[in-house]
């Protein structure tokens, strides 16, 4: 799927928003319910989630090297809020010019990548927590089929070496596609998510999209 950098932007921008929806369908008492991401509750989650956004935003102003701009925040007492603020920064900085022709640091991940490449990055993660936290809340998540496209041609490109995946790295270790499978469905299990194992009727709205 071949899309431009200013579409790029605006799809991690939907992403984004959609993220922000569902995370703030969290009432008091979800925080502490058990996530796809194992051994997370939606709290650190979220909390991870804001970082990344911090993070990112300060990759897009060149400051990405820095650790501190990827710390998880210390006060999650309000983490819907903490969550909004952090997801408007990483937004006014993904929209300032010359975005996508940028080198971006993200230390995570191993190095400086153009702008184009790590907006990419950002989209999946947020296509991916976004279904994370819809799963956890038993929530429909709502997102169009060029998102779901983008993010799977993202998903497709990443390394399954054994010795890339698990424990300390970015993502699980890959799982098979049964053929037939929806974008998002083919996105998740590509990224270590077993859609099967959470709330039925949790899909996203895309051409093709299989009910996990």
């Amino acid at each position: 799927m071949t899309v431009s950098g200013a579409d790029i932007v605006e799809l991690d921008r939907i992403a984004v928003h959609e993220a922000l929806r569902v995370v703030e369908l969290a009432k008091d008492a979800d925080w502490g319910r058990d996530t796809p991401c194992a051994g997370w509750d939606l709290r650190r989650l979220v909390a991870h989630m804001t970082a990344q956004h911090l993070g990112f935003a300060a990759a897009a102003r060149g400051t990405g090297h820095e650790a501190a701009h990827w710390q998880e925040p210390a006060d999650m007492s309000e983490p819907a809020r903490v969550h909004r603020a952090a997801a408007t920064d990483v937004l006014a900085a993904f929209a300032e010019p010359g975005l996508t022709e940028r080198e971006f640091a993200l230390p995570e991940l191993g190095g400086s990548f153009p702008g184009r490449q790590a907006v990419r990055f950002h989209l999946v993660d947020y296509v991916v927590h976004a279904w994370d936290v819809a799963a956890t809340l038993g929530v429909s998540l709502e997102l169009p089929d060029d998102v779901l496209g983008a993010a799977l041609a993202v998903a497709r490109r990443v390394p399954a070496d054994p010795g890339t995946r698990g424990p300390g790295n970015a993502f699980a270790p890959a799982l098979g596609v049964p053929g037939g499978s929806g974008s998002l469905d083919e996105t998740l299990r590509l990224l270590g998510r077993d859609p099967h194992r959470w709330n039925p009727g949790i899909g996203g709205r895309g051409e093709g999209e299989t009910t996990p």
